[in-house]
């Protein structure tokens, strides 16, 4: 583990090792009375595609300064690190990633005035990839276009390296679905009822039984492509049709409309002409 700040590394159990030790008794004396803090939040940096022998930053992200914040891998304290009043984050360094690392972690963080103690933030995965597996292979049940509505289905084999498969699609951060295959390393994923949403360039993955945060390479792509239903022949007509009977309704709505404002406005005028005739005939 590296950083800006002293920091130390080491595998005890949380509650095996005392930062006591580092403190002047601090621990003991108010680990009973401490108040409970707000959680941090842990952000792991490259968050996917970590290799065997890469570089990982974990960052620990803290609501208010505190005197040290610790990281736990997989319930052990694996480093601690002396902050400075003013800083709100930590970071902590995996350098040349080895299997042993690919597990959980999380941290929180303590103050000394008033003391306190914050609940562990939520959990995050260090999922590492192996070369050494073969990438897994990946079919799709409509090769060129599929319509709006269909079912379209995946299907990615393992080679029957059992564990979890996974369908990843470009652009999305973490895998849009998983599958534990029963009684073979083939996993049958349905995309259902399809809209051009679900247009787009999907790859497959594994995490193999023998550690669950150890994945394959990326296998190759299928691409798919959704579109619109199209439309039955004569649908046009019908619908110009259609139009064209709107409009003559339209039409005669508005004729009928206007020559009933005829009537209504003209109608007292017609009465005079007619009382006028009537008496000339009289007279």
């Amino acid at each position: 583990m590296d950083g800006e700040n002293s920091s130390v590394d080491f595998r005890h159990s949380a509650s095996g090792f005392s930062p006591a030790e580092r403190h002047d008794g601090w621990w003991l004396v108010t680990t009973s009375r401490a108040q409970q803090l707000p959680r941090p939040s842990l952000s792991l940096h490259p968050s996917q595609g970590v290799s065997l022998g890469d570089t990982v930053t974990l960052r620990c992200h803290l609501p208010q300064p505190a005197a040290w914040v610790e990281l736990f891998q997989d319930g052990l304290l694996r480093s601690y690190k002396d902050m400075d009043k003013h800083q709100v984050m930590a970071e902590f360094s995996l350098v040349c990633v080895k299997l042993e690392d690919a597990m959980k972690y999380w941290c929180q963080y303590r103050v000394l005035e008033p003391p306190g103690v914050s609940e562990k933030s939520v959990p995050i995965e260090l999922v590492v990839t192996d070369h050494r597996y073969s990438p897994p292979n990946i079919s799709i049940s409509h090769k060129k276009i599929a319509e709006v509505g269909t079912n379209v289905t995946i299907q990615c084999c393992n080679q029957g390296y059992g564990g979890i498969i996974f369908l990843h699609k470009d652009g999305h951060s973490a895998p849009v679905q998983h599958q534990e295959p029963r009684g073979g390393g083939t996993a049958t994923f349905i995309l259902v009822a399809v809209t051009p949403a679900d247009s787009g360039t999907y790859r497959c993955s594994y995490h193999t039984k023998a550690s669950l945060f150890v994945s394959s390479p990326l296998g190759d792509s299928v691409t798919l492509e959704v579109t619109p239903t199209p439309a039955p022949p004569g649908a046009e007509l019908v619908s110009r049709g259609n139009l064209v009977v709107a409009v003559v309704r339209g039409c005669a709505a508005a004729l009928i409309f206007g020559l009933g404002i005829f009537f209504v406005i003209d109608a007292p005028s017609l009465w005079i002409q007619r009382d006028e005739s009537l008496g000339r005939e009289g007279i």
